[in-house]
């Protein structure tokens, strides 16, 4: 299996997912009116999802890059 490839769609995925865990612990909303940031389980969810639109913004544009030439 051509693990490289796995490896560079995980990778920001994981990223997200840190930040915003980190977004909640440092800068969340601790009084429970913010949808995403007064819960640790929905920014961390949000952070992934960014990192996965992050990854598949870079993949289709290298892939478009390579139909062009």
């Amino acid at each position: 299996m051509n693990y490289r490839k796995y490896f560079r769609n995980i990778i920001p995925v994981l990223l997200g997912a840190i930040g915003g865990f980190f977004y909640y612990n440092f800068i969340g909303c601790y009084s429970g009116s913010c949808a995403i940031t007064s819960n640790p389980l929905m920014s961390t969810t949000y952070g992934a999802l960014v990192g996965l639109a992050f990854t598949n913004f870079t993949t289709n544009k290298k892939k478009v890059e390579k139909n062009e030439n």
